[in-house]
């Protein structure tokens, strides 16, 4: 049960945090849809824009940050409308048709519209500006600024590679052959999408693998791309450029990083029995829900089926007695933002619960390692903070103490906000979140969906 009325609204500093209490009433029952991924929103929006035509995409995403990354490719030329059935229509400008923005670009919390964005336009000779909110302003973008000055962009940027930054696109690009020097997905895209429009041939070299909705959408769009896999697992993506894209009929499966909080809810909360529709498995992004095999939940997949090149199926949730286990940390890139959900998880179950290699998550919308030890201390949890990751000792499957009306502290971080929720449900006291305005950016129904399944 959710203990406030109210309404979600930007996370701007001039609107004042919206605190809220969530307590647990029974179990988590019935049907529920979570809305589309957030990943392949942001590309179809993105690549849409570069199409010569029209681009329609049925079930994208409606948060902050995918509004945001529209907002971007609007102001940099393309038409985006939303249609009354909900659908979207992108018609784009053409690889290369990119048009000097009027002004500064906002992301609002965004880094994957930064990040990306920020490789569309470093291969377009155009000046373009980012500026982002409190949240997104403290995070690093040497990782991305690397690569793309070595194919000739250039970059101002405030002390520390971080926003405001503005970026000075080539009208030579340079193709490179680039090795990831630690798994991104979104430094790894940025490169590719700065790629087309470079004339020759880009190479991205994955030690180890990332989520692929890039790869798999550039070839749906009409792109040269090819993956060459090595014996010791490294992947070697080839991407030609400056192709003519082709517009496409885009259906956005269901985001499973949204999906995670309700099979975490599910599995922790004691009687309930839930279905998850069309959430999508690709298997770069689903490594949460093996991990949670392992420890023993119920999690079966129904009516698997590939909608638009992506596996999906319906997920069948029940109550699971947990058990904590030795997280391997090579899952870290197919999971990477379902941690601080997990943690949730680890605190419920019976036993130890290990991470590590998850140093990635101190650079997120916030010290993500260091603000869940902190919540789910106060939650009445046992951790334990290591320099990559958290060991968390299991209450063995007994509600926790809760926060009550102590406000734990997410750093705007709308995943801290969306697990530390979770964990109330699953508590005595309730747990209070100082502000659930940052939802917004990801998960705009998420409070609604919960307080359905509560009461179904």
């Amino acid at each position: 049960m959710i203990q406030r009325k109210g309404s979600f609204v930007s996370a701007s500093p001039m609107s004042a945090p919206l605190p809220r209490r969530f307590v647990g009433t029974g179990p988590l029952t019935g049907r529920i849809r979570v809305p589309g991924d957030k990943s392949i929103s942001h590309r179809s929006i993105m690549l849409g824009a570069l199409t010569v035509g029209e681009t329609r995409v049925t079930g994208l995403l409606e948060g902050e940050d995918v509004l945001s990354t529209a907002a971007a490719m609007r102001a940099m030329g393309a038409t985006i409308e939303r249609q009354a059935n909900g659908d979207w229509l992108v018609a784009g400008v053409g690889v290369g048709g990119l048009l000097q923005p009027a002004g500064a670009l906002d992301m609002g919390n965004s880094g994957t519209s930064t990040r990306l964005l920020m490789g569309l336009v470093a291969s377009h000779a155009i000046t373009t500006c980012f500026i982002g909110d409190a949240s997104l302003s403290k995070r690093p973008m040497g990782r991305v600024i690397t690569p793309l000055g070595d194919m000739g962009a250039t970059f101002t940027t405030y002390p520390g590679g971080r926003l405001p930054l503005i970026v000075t696109g080539t009208d030579t690009p340079v193709p490179i052959t680039y090795r990831l020097p630690v798994a991104s997905a979104q430094v790894k895209s940025a490169v590719l999408l700065a790629g087309l429009n470079t004339p020759g041939v880009i190479t991205v070299i994955e030690p180890v693998p990332t989520r692929d909705h890039s790869e798999r959408m550039l070839r749906g769009f009409g792109a040269e791309l090819s993956v060459d896999i090595e014996a010791d697992g490294t992947r070697i993506i080839r991407l030609t450029g400056q192709p003519e894209l082709r517009p496409q009929r885009i259906v956005v499966p269901g985001d499973p990083s949204s999906a995670a909080f309700f099979v975490v809810a599910a599995l922790i909360v004691p009687g309930s029995d839930l279905v998850i529709e069309n959430v999508g498995l690709n298997p770069t992004r689903a490594a949460l829900f093996d991990v949670l095999r392992l420890m023993g939940g119920h999690i079966v997949e129904m009516d698997r089926r590939e909608v638009g090149g992506e596996p999906v199926a319906d997920l069948h949730v029940r109550a699971s007695a947990l058990h904590g286990i030795v997280v391997d940390p090579a899952v870290v890139p197919s999971m990477v933002d379902e941690f601080p959900v997990l943690f949730v998880a680890a605190a419920l179950a019976h036993g130890r619960t290990v991470t590590s290699g998850l140093e990635e998550l101190r650079v997120k919308e916030s010290d993500r390692i260091a603000a869940m030890r902190a919540a789910l201390t106060l939650a009445g949890a046992r951790v334990e903070e290591t320099p990559d990751g958290l060991i968390i000792d299991g209450s063995g499957g007994k509600p926790l103490s809760g926060s009550g009306n102590d406000a734990i502290a997410t750093h705007l971080d709308h995943r801290i906000a969306m697990a530390m929720a979770i964990a109330g449900l699953a508590s005595e006291n309730g747990v209070t979140v100082d502000d659930t305005r940052p939802i917004a950016t990801s998960f705009p129904a998420f409070e609604r969906l919960l307080a359905d399944v509560s009461a179904a």
